[in-house]
């Protein structure tokens, strides 16, 4: 037989990507495009659906196109894709009611301060694990419903559809025919409950959402059904969906209870793998599925941070610091620290460990000496410094210490960030030789269902470690760095509180 392989689409916040792999988890084709990102008004981040769907189709055909393959050259299609980001769509025409809600937007966040405020919080963390936040599809699609004419009245007479990226990447894939998700995205809804794996009835009254819009939802390694678009010239099948964070956790191959994943993207997001046990949360984080495999629930622990090399491109495009994002390496690399110069890039509020949507960005420590290289020192350490406090959460609520953290995405190939991550960390950081770890742990769970590789033990012999980072900073530096980034977030936050 001609040899096959496992097409995984990465549909993330500011691009599609579409790259193929073969059996020995090697990239043999890659394709990727942007697509715009829209800002109505401050706070506010929205995408078009249509944008969403044509660039990843197109990337998808080009994938296997440049390779001279086609559809029947793919054993399966795995999904991943930006989570909560929120798109509600017409039954009958397929047409989005509204732009794609992104989970950065921060439009309810007023609402979700009421809800907070009718001492709801415990109840929805208790089922959901997630705090009250807008960060969440709930609140995302309650506006959608309370504030696009008709949208509600249709929504009771089942005339609507909501669904994360993944659900609207399959309904277009199957030209209408599947409208499902997986337990990993329906558990960053707010609608899901982790424990029952059902939509929750409490919930879905408390945000006032219709269960008609919802989707069906399946395992994260299961075969869904099959592609009927014209973008393959044959029938694929779907048998792999995670969200992101969910698909570089089993990309990273962190299988076992303690081990844990930092992916560095537009935001960060650290997660740990807990195994059976749905740990509550004692440090803020949230608590989430990790993925399901056949009948098997795996939980994990996630700290999300929103700004992560987002910082760099504000660099790049606010202040016009770098001409590109790597260039950030060498020219923080002029300088051997920050010089007291810290920055806290609450650009759109803090995440986990603080949960605080209204803390805002700022600079400190700035003197007259102060360079463009320190600014870029800074900005890396704020990534490092974010991702600690959330493994220091972490491990608080595991009550113990990891060895090591594995890292992936775009910003590991910075040597010097991952220097300063292990230092602060004082823990190894790990990079594999295959940083595409969301695309590869989609492709895995797709590959597990149809039998294109037959276990998980099969898949942990192929992770290949490309760079050990230890440790070299001396405890006292280490202190006094702690110490002034711990001053300027509670600084950060004293200004969100004057308001």
């Amino acid at each position: 037989m001609p040899e096959q392989f496992i097409l995984a689409l990465d549909q993330g916040t500011t691009s599609s990507r579409a790259i193929l792999f073969d059996h020995d988890g090697n990239i043999v084709s890659s394709a990727q495009k942007e697509f715009r990102q829209i800002y109505p008004q401050a706070g506010w981040v929205e995408h078009d659906p249509q944008e969403i769907w044509s660039t990843q189709a197109g990337v998808a055909a080009e994938a296997i196109t440049k390779m001279g393959l086609n559809g029947s050259a793919l054993a399966a299609i795995g999904i991943t894709n930006q989570r909560e980001t929120t798109i509600v769509w017409e039954r009958a025409t397929g047409r989005p009611i509204y732009n794609a809600i992104v989970w950065q937007d921060r439009r309810t966040a007023g609402y979700c301060d009421e809800l907070k405020q009718r001492g709801v919080e415990k109840m929805v963390r208790a089922k959901t694990g997630l705090p009250v936040d807008a960060y969440f599809s709930a609140s995302k699609i309650r506006w959608i419903l309370n504030n696009v004419p008709e949208a509600r009245s249709r929504a009771e007479r089942g005339e609507l559809a909501f669904g994360t990226v993944d659900s609207w990447l399959i309904w277009n894939f199957s030209q209408h025919e599947l409208h499902v998700t997986d337990v990993t995205n329906a558990s960053r809804t707010q609608l899901f409950n982790i424990h029952t794996l059902e939509w929750d009835a409490e919930l879905l009254a408390l945000f006032d959402i219709p269960r008609s819009m919802l989707p069906q939802v399946r395992a994260s390694s299961e075969l869904v059904g099959h592609t009927r678009s014209t973008v393959f010239a044959s029938a694929v099948p779907i048998a792999g969906i995670a969200g992101d964070q969910h698909a570089a956790l089993f990309g990273q191959m962190c299988t076992r209870v303690g081990m844990a994943k930092n992916t560095y993207g537009t935001g960060c997001f650290m997660v740990m793998n807990t195994g059976k046990q749905a740990i509550e949360s004692h440090n803020n984080l949230i608590t989430t599925i990790a993925w399901k495999i056949g009948s098997q629930v795996s939980y994990a622990l996630e700290g999300s941070i929103f700004i992560g090399g987002a910082v760099v491109q504000w660099l790049r495009d606010g202040l016009g610091l770098i001409p590109t994002a790597t260039a950030i390496e060498a020219l923080a690399g002029q300088v051997p620290d920050s010089d007291g110069v810290v920055i806290v890039p609450a650009f759109a509020g803090l995440g986990a460990p603080h949960w605080n949507p209204y803390a805002r960005g700022a600079v400190f420590g700035m003197t007259r000496g102060t360079s463009s290289a320190h600014l870029a020192r800074a900005a890396l350490e704020s990534i490092a410094f974010q991702s600690c406090d959330v493994l220091k959460a972490m491990q608080a609520d595991m009550g113990s210490t990891i060895a090591e953290l594995r890292v992936d995405g775009g910003a590991v190939t910075n040597n010097l960030l991952m220097q300063v991550q292990t230092d602060l960390l004082q823990a190894d950081v790990v990079r594999p030789q295959i940083i595409e770890t969301t695309a590869l742990g989609a492709a895995y769970l797709a590959g597990l269902a149809v039998g294109y590789w037959n276990s998980i033990e099969e898949l942990e012999q192929k992770w290949k470690q490309e760079h050990r980072f230890t440790p070299g900073i001396d405890n006292e530096a280490l202190r006094r760095k702690k110490a002034g980034w711990e001053r300027a977030v509670k600084a950060s936050i004293a200004w969100a509180d004057d308001r």
